[in-house]
């Protein structure tokens, strides 16, 4: 059974039970976002890695899908207004992750307040 962050920012429970069901007995469970957009249905934050569910893994097949926080190279947030924070919070929903050898995955979160809450624990973790 993995373990829960105090502090662990849950979007919805049926998603949480996925992310719980793939993870290590000590993984610390940090947030799970559900997201929009038609390719990935939530993503979740561990203290080791990202958890993702594709939708449109392997062309039709459907996968929950790992990135180690030592594959990640770069974080970023669209900046679609000409300023990347109003009021502590990010402008934009998208975040990017470019993942070592494949490139940049892009993500929709439901508002900017979700986004940069991701960004700050991804950067936690890579800056630790």
């Amino acid at each position: 059974m993995p373990e829960y962050a105090g502090d662990m920012y849950v979007d919805k429970k049926d998603q949480l039970e996925k992310i719980e069901a793939v993870c290590l007995p000590d993984e610390l469970i940090r947030a799970v976002f559900d997201l929009k957009g038609r390719g990935t249905g939530f993503l979740g934050i561990t203290d080791k890695r990202i958890i993702y569910y594709d939708k449109e893994f392997l062309k039709n097949k459907k996968a929950l899908v790992s990135i180690p926080f030592g594959r990640i190279s770069a974080v970023a947030s669209e900046d679609n207004k000409g300023f990347f924070i109003t009021k502590g919070f990010f402008v934009s929903d998208t975040l990017a992750i470019t993942i070592a050898g494949e490139g940049v995955k892009a993500f929709e979160f439901r508002g900017g307040d979700k986004a940069h809450r991701a960004h700050m624990i991804i950067m936690e973790h890579l800056l630790a």
